[in-house]
Formats: structure tokens, C-alpha cells, sequence
């Protein structure tokens, strides 16, 4: 099935394609780049018997499908916070996910809820960072401490905050969506899960913005 096409941002001499699945096809390294999926959460949440639906893990696996169908990648990069917690039921969906793509190089920048012991992750074949340098990027899970001053390594894509952006119609209708937010040393990516709450209105000025619908992503600024 054709998924929606993304807008195409020529960044750093980099191709990057900004997907409405709230992730990231980078052409230079055959890449899809998503941050905060936070698998597990709703198995968390059963487990404290609050009734959530379980096809929510479900349906997030299934769009990382396809989006591996689609766009044929060589690596999955996931910029933290990929499990929720501690181990649950919703860890045997995703073994069984990952035994669907064997040959797909999948790496886990570590981010603040990914607390589930490393050798469950190395057992499926991923690879773990902390921070990953790759052509100009420096791939993180929290923004810089001070966006203004520039990491060393790289300029920085990463996830944590959730990032949205406050939109105001003609009627004074609001309505607040999720965002790919590039700033001068740093690029905050929406969260790819569907269950991880309400995103975070950006609390400064990014020199580029696009606000992501239901099949398409905008330019904002």
C-alpha cells in the first residue's frame, strides 16, 4: 500500500525526507530516523490495571513496517526512549516484530525510559549508543542543555520533549501539532508513538518549522 509522500529538506548538503508518520528518511545513508516510540507503555499501564487498548503497540509496529516496506532502508535509528519501562507482555510483540526484518541494521541512541537491560537489545541484533556521530549529525535523545552553543561533534537531531507547534485560524480556532523543529545547532523530532501524551509547544524560536498533518508535513517557518 503507498504511504504518503513526505517533504524532501535538503539540510547540510543531507537529503532528508520529513515523513506525516513523524519520522525521517535520510538518502545519504538509506536511513529512517524516529525518536520516542515508547513501546511498552501500554503494557505498563494494563499491568497497573488501567485499561488501555492493546492495539495501539500494535498499530505503532505496524507503521514502522511500513515504512520499512516503503522506503527499503538499510538502517532503523531511534533516537531513545524506544521500550517504555521495565519489561512487560508488549517486549514478545516487538521480538516478534524485529524477527520480520533480520537483515535491518537497528540502532538505539539509549534515551532516559529505556532502562530494560542491554542484553535484550543486543540478543535482537541492536546496536546501543549513547550519542552517535553520523556524516554531520550528532545523534542524541535530549535536546543541547543550551541550544545556542553548538556541540562539537555535530549538529544534533534528537527527541525528548515531544515537540509541537500552537496554530491559529482565521476563526481563533487552536489547534496545536506535532513537529520537526530545526534550530541553529539542533533538530528536536516529533515523538513516533501514538500513547506518549501531549506534545510540548516550543519555548523558542526554531529558524525552521514543519508542522506534521494526517498525510502530509507543512513548512510553518
Amino acid at each position: 500500500m503507498k504511504m504518503s509522500a513526505g517533504t524532501p529538506f535538503q539540510f547540510l548538503d543531507q537529503d532528508l525526507l520529513l515523513l506525516p508518520q513523524k519520522a525521517i528518511y535520510w538518502a545519504q545513508q538509506n536511513a529512517l530516523i524516529v525518536t520516542d516510540v515508547h513501546f511498552g507503555k501500554v503494557g505498563h499501564f494494563r499491568k497497573a490495571g488501567i485499561a488501555i487498548p492493546r492495539n495501539m503497540e500494535q498499530d505503532d509496529l505496524a507503521m514502522l513496517s511500513d515504512l520499512i516496506y516503503e522506503h527499503r532502508p538499510e538502517k532503523l535509528i531511534f533516537l531513545g526512549d524506544l521500550f517504555h519501562s521495565d519489561m512487560n507482555n508488549d517486549w514478545d510483540w516487538f521480538v516478534l516484530w524485529r524477527s520480520q526484518f533480520p537483515k535491518l541494521e537497528i540502532i538505539l541512541i539509549k534515551g532516559n525510559h529505556d532502562i530494560i537491560s542491554d542484553k535484550h537489545y543486543t540478543n535482537l541484533g541492536i546496536v546501543l549508543h549513547k550519542r552517535l556521530v553520523m556524516g554531520p549529525f550528532l545523534m542524541l535523545h535530549h535536546p543541547l542543555p543550551d541550544p545556542e552553543t553548538k556541540d562539537e561533534d555535530g549538529y544534533v537531531l534528537c527527541g525528548h520533549i515531544h515537540p509541537g507547534v500552537s496554530l491559529v485560524g482565521r476563526g481563533r480556532q487552536k489547534v496545536t501539532l506535532p513537529c520537526f523543529a530545526f534550530g541553529k545547532h539542533q533538530a528536536i523530532l516529533p515523538s513516533f508513538g501514538k500513547f506518549t501524551g501531549k506534545v510540548a509547544i516550543l519555548s523558542r524560536k526554531a529558524d525552521k518549522v514543519f508542522g506534521v498533518l494526517t498525510d502530509k508535513v507543512i513548512a510553518i517557518s
